[in-house]
């Protein structure tokens, strides 16, 4: 979970949250791989230093599901500690992780130290800066699958997550949305309004006692 767009004005820090920096290291198993995720916690990273109950629920929806992601090329927004793209690419994805300048070196720690011991099945996953709505024109529009974790939480930015998403999906990626659905964060509002908007919208899955939606999505053609 991580927020993109102007970064003093719309990355969420509560003051005194993180006083200290400290950092934890966690140990995730999804398809037969063990991931080694390392947390840092202060009050720069903020909301993007832990791993999210919503990533680790996209993780075990490819697990449940036994999507075959090898080949694949995908690039997940607002990555955070990378478990989701990083466990792609441990199956052979390509994958690119973008998040927020200040996010970058978690996610490249995360990276180094998940490489597998015969190394990476495809290429390395390249990490990568990107704000919604203001550099997404730097990417390629021919992703196969685009991600995220808990990135739809703060409604001054769902007008540029729209965007991105658009820009990326110009040649028909396929996009999976995965969020706790924070009715006091107009997270439902994202979903049955403004991505519908744009793209053809389907709930793939719901946790009822976490409140944890993951919707497919792909964008509607024009006509």
């Amino acid at each position: 979970m991580a927020c993109s767009g102007d970064e003093d004005g719309l990355f969420p820090v509560d003051d005194g949250l993180f006083a200290d920096t400290f950092s934890e290291d966690n140990v995730y198993k999804f398809i037969g791989q063990e991931l080694k995720i390392s947390q840092v916690f202060s009050a720069n990273l903020g909301v993007a230093a832990p791993v999210w109950d919503a990533a680790l629920h996209l993780c075990r929806y490819f697990e449940e599901q036994s999507l075959d992601l090898g080949g694949k090329r995908i690039i997940e927004l607002g990555a955070g500690t990378g478990v989701v793209g990083i466990l792609a690419a441990r199956l052979g994805a390509e994958v690119t992780l973008t998040d927020l300048p200040l996010a970058v070196p978690q996610l490249e720690t995360n990276v180094s130290a998940n490489m597998p011991s015969s190394g990476w099945p495809s290429v390395p996953p390249a990490v990568l800066p990107l704000s919604w709505g203001q550099d997404q024109l730097s990417f390629p529009s021919d992703w196969d699958l685009v991600l995220g974790a808990d990135i739809v939480y703060l409604s001054e930015t769902y007008p540029r997550l729209l965007e991105t998403l658009v820009h990326l999906c110009k040649n028909g990626a396929v996009v999976y949305l995965s969020s706790k659905m924070r009715r006091e964060h107009g997270t439902p509002g994202f979903y049955e309004e403004s991505l519908p908007s744009r793209f053809h919208v389907e709930l793939a899955h719901r946790d009822a006692k976490q409140n944890i939606n993951i919707y497919k999505a792909s964008l509607r053609r024009e006509q």
